[in-house]
């Protein structure tokens, strides 16, 4: 699990370097909205502070089901403060990113090409295989 773990932190630093990465619940929502077809890949992370958060469990399952309809890989991260360190911990106005939902995004109609997405987008693949819809990562440890 960890070498998915070390491909999803190598995305999502290639794909903010390249400014195709979207980071909040309601940011994601409305890149879905306005151009399904740019999401590339999504990651949902949550952990104990917010399991029980029934408003972030709907957006996760609306969510969800748009990556389903859409076709757009999916995984799952239990770990919001080891995302928040690989993003950086804030934004641009010094507040705390929400981390919750990322979507790794094409910036255009030419598909963005990294290893680190292939890998795991054959892992997603694989996973479905055996009925896991929205696998689990497990990120290094710094």
């Amino acid at each position: 699990m960890h070498y998915h773990g070390k491909a999803l932190e190598e995305l999502l630093v290639s794909a903010e370097s390249q400014e195709c990465l979207t980071v909040g619940v309601y940011e994601s929502a409305k890149v879905m909205n306005v151009d399904p077809d740019c999401v590339a890949f999504c990651v949902l992370s949550t952990d104990e502070e917010y399991e029980g958060d029934i408003a972030l469990q709907i957006h996760f399952t609306l969510i969800q089901a748009f990556c389903f309809d859409n076709g757009i890989d999916i995984v799952r991260v239990n770990d919001t403060q080891r995302l928040a360190e690989i993003l950086g911990n804030t934004d641009e106005s010094g507040e705390p990113k929400d981390v919750h939902c990322i979507l790794v995004t094409n910036p255009s109609e030419d598909s963005w090409k990294d290893p680190a997405l292939e890998k795991l987008s054959l892992f997603c693949e694989e996973c479905r295989s055996f009925n896991e819809w929205v696998p689990a990562i497990t990120l290094p440890e710094c």
